[in-house]
């Protein structure tokens, strides 16, 4: 049975509440958070012991959940490292890229399993075509959400366009040739919207838009490869796969077009996309890669590449900021 125990019960924090109490082979001993808003709501809603030394609680677990606010990842993560905890945190992976660096080169000290919640890896949208031959060499995103005071700690890079650069990097195997990068600061003190375009030593490119002042919410990646069209809604969980059919394609919608090099079939298939709770599904990963020895899906390693990158393009953007 694996003791876990949760840092940070506040909007995010109580999803995982919600999600280790339906993982079999976990049991919460208990939770830390400052807020006593927060704790006194948790600790009636859960019936779950609110700690106030951080380490007493460390101390109790096999597994620490650090749902915190970024600017204290690094400092909650590498406390549980160092005392051989296994360790879940929620992207980014840390606020800084040198807290980031000195934080991997710890775990690979402490040979300890640590996941990034890099949620979107999970998303059943994604995981439909994640096991397909995917080679694209053009990719367009556009991740809107509607302003929210939670997360503008960082920037929309570090808050949204994170999720997509992680996804991008675990298809595209080959290194970053140039960002070009553009965003603006409106309601906070860092850019609330940003356009980004990633070019790849193989020739692939992949534009990004974030933005967390919009008036909808989408949250989309286009997928452009050889012979194929591939569409992730992850928002609404449907996908597209537009492409030449095979002969093995079965139960697809197909149709005929003329091209300079005569006829070709065309086939469009909406796979179908099972129910699942894509917070559940990361944190039983986690237990699965602790249970079983194996390696987390989105390892220490990838949060630090996607946070080289997400770093890169604020670089690029240098000081855009326009306050109003």
């Amino acid at each position: 049975m694996l003791k876990v125990g949760v840092f940070g019960v506040g909007h995010l924090g109580k999803f995982h509440l919600n999600n280790w109490k339906e993982i079999e082979g976990v049991k919460l001993v208990g939770f830390f958070d400052p807020n006593n808003e927060n704790a006194k709501q948790v600790t009636a809603e859960y019936g779950l012991k609110r700690f106030m030394d951080e380490d007493k609680l460390m101390d109790m677990c096999d597994v620490i959940d650090v749902v915190v606010p970024t600017d204290r990842h690094f400092e909650v993560c590498m406390a549980a490292v160092r005392k051989g905890k296994h360790v879940f945190v929620e992207k980014p992976l840390t606020h800084t890229i040198e807290e980031a660096k000195q934080l991997v080169e710890m775990i690979k000290e402490a040979n300890v399993k640590f996941q990034v919640g890099h949620v979107e890896r999970f998303n059943p949208a994604y995981l439909a075509i994640k096991d397909m031959n995917l080679n694209p060499m053009f990719i367009e995103v556009h991740r809107l959400a509607q302003f929210n005071p939670r997360g503008t700690e960082v920037s929309v890079i570090l808050d949204l366009m994170i999720h997509d650069i992680d996804i991008i990097l675990s298809l595209i195997k080959s290194d970053v040739k140039n960002i070009l990068a553009s965003g603006v600061a409106v309601m906070t003190d860092t850019p609330d919207i940003a356009n980004v375009r990633i070019e790849f030593n193989n020739g692939c490119v992949a534009n990004l838009t974030s933005s967390r002042i919009s008036m909808k919410k989408m949250r989309k990646m286009r997928l452009f490869q050889k012979d194929a069209y591939l569409g992730i809604d992850f928002l609404q969980k449907k996908t597209e796969i537009i492409k030449l059919k095979q002969p093995d394609d079965k139960n697809v919608f197909s149709f005929d077009i003329e091209t300079p090099n005569g006829k070709k079939t065309i086939a469009v298939a909406n796979p179908e996309i099972p129910q699942a709770n894509a917070i559940k599904l990361e944190l039983e990963s986690f237990v699965n890669a602790i249970n079983n020895n194996t390696a987390t899906v989105v390892s220490e390693i990838d949060g630090l590449l996607a946070m080289e990158v997400a770093h890169q393009i604020l670089e690029k953007m240098g000081n855009t900021s326009i306050l109003v």
